[in-house]
């Protein structure tokens, strides 16, 4: 049986143009369209497990996309996954973040022209979030509770309970030799980064290189709003960043990150326009293998849920020259169990540890200041 898609979108273009790539796949197919939030919130609630995937716009008449979420949240019997289309990155960036808050599985960004809506990287990218949708479903319907109560509930009430689960300071063991942290993560990636991030010490003895893969004008919102909510100092990777200890570094949307050794030991992050590594821009490959050969006593990678293998054949080839410890998220906290069941599957890690541990973890090893 095939997957039942509901595109919804004010735009008579973007449903055409949705409507096209699912229904081009051999496992999808759309058999209906709605064209504001209030339409389709009649449609689910008469059918509220025939859709298994929705793509929604953000803007639309009579009914918001983020009206639409806070409607759905009040019917659980409601089981479609919504995978938000948004457009510029000035534009929709916060409210996006917003929905994915909401509930929303994922977010993929729409073409801003008919020549960008027939580009076959935006036809891949849309294909890979719909089975990354399929997969997750299909984890959600084998087990009644899936992903811990940290990763559904509400963020505000996640983030307390997370806290109150945070190893004490007194309890963090004081740092040893130089350390660096290097994560990766994807689909899933953000939601699960505000479980993580805000609980690290703001005094850890190390600084944090990030990829999540994600748009161009996106990871500026992201580092922000997980700034927001941390101790720790977040911000969006610019060429020349020297890294810190007690700061996270995320790679911008679109861009390369590598992480270079300067004289004196300090580390420079170098932002670059290199194409596409596996279709990936940012690719976590490319930023492990930039460590290659570093003078740091020890490096701790994390790899998060996400589709795809981004980040085992770095962390493989780093192995060959540098001591590294490596934390895998397990597969019940991980929204899709690939990236980080790839690594685990190719015996590079030492640790995997669900996600209501993992900031605990990462203190535990690298300690703090």
């Amino acid at each position: 049986m095939k997957t039942k898609v509901l595109v919804i979108d004010d735009s008579a273009l973007m449903r055409r143009v949705l409507s096209d790539v699912v229904n081009a796949q051999q496992n999808f197919e759309t058999d209906r369209f709605a064209i504001n939030g209030k339409d389709a919130l009649k449609i689910l609630l008469e059918n509220p497990t025939y859709y298994d995937i929705a793509l929604m716009d953000i803007y639309m008449p009579f009914m918001t996309g983020l009206e639409l979420l806070k409607e759905l949240k009040k019917h659980p019997e409601v089981t479609t996954k919504i995978i938000v289309c948004s457009t510029k990155a000035d534009e929709s960036a916060e409210e996006t973040f917003t929905a994915l808050e909401y509930g929303a599985f994922d977010f993929i960004k729409k073409p801003e022209n008919i020549i960008g809506a027939k580009n076959s990287e935006f036809h891949r990218e849309l294909v890979n979030i719909l089975n990354a949708a399929v997969e997750n479903r299909k984890k959600e319907r084998s087990k009644p509770q899936p992903l811990s109560s940290v990763a559904t509930a509400q963020m505000t009430s996640a983030i307390a309970e997370l806290k109150a689960q945070a190893i004490k300071k007194e309890d963090i063991p004081k740092g040893k030799g130089t350390k660096l942290i290097a994560l990766a993560c994807s689909t899933g990636g953000p939601k699960t980064l505000q479980s993580i991030i805000p609980l690290l010490d703001k005094d850890m003895d190390a600084g944090m290189v990030l990829v999540q893969h994600m748009p161009k004008g996106f990871t500026g919102t992201l580092a922000k709003r997980l700034d927001n909510m941390s101790a720790v100092s977040v911000k969006e990777a610019a060429d020349g960043d020297i890294v810190e200890k007690g700061c996270v570094y995320i790679a911008p949307g679109g861009y390369q990150m590598k992480v270079n050794q300067q004289p004196g030991g300090k580390y420079r992050i170098e932002i670059t326009d290199d194409p596409p590594r596996d279709s990936l821009k940012p690719c976590a490959n490319i930023m492990y293998e930039s460590l290659i050969g570093s003078k740091v006593d020890e490096i701790v990678c994390v790899v998060l849920t996400g589709m795809g293998s981004d980040g085992t054949e770095g962390i493989r080839n780093l192995k060959q020259s540098n001591k590294l410890y490596v934390i895998a998220q397990d597969e019940e906290t991980s929204v899709v169990y690939g990236m980080p069941k790839v690594v685990a599957a190719a015996g590079l890690t030492d640790e995997v540890v669900s996600l209501p541990q993992i900031a605990n973890t990462i203190m535990k090893k690298v300690g703090v200041q």
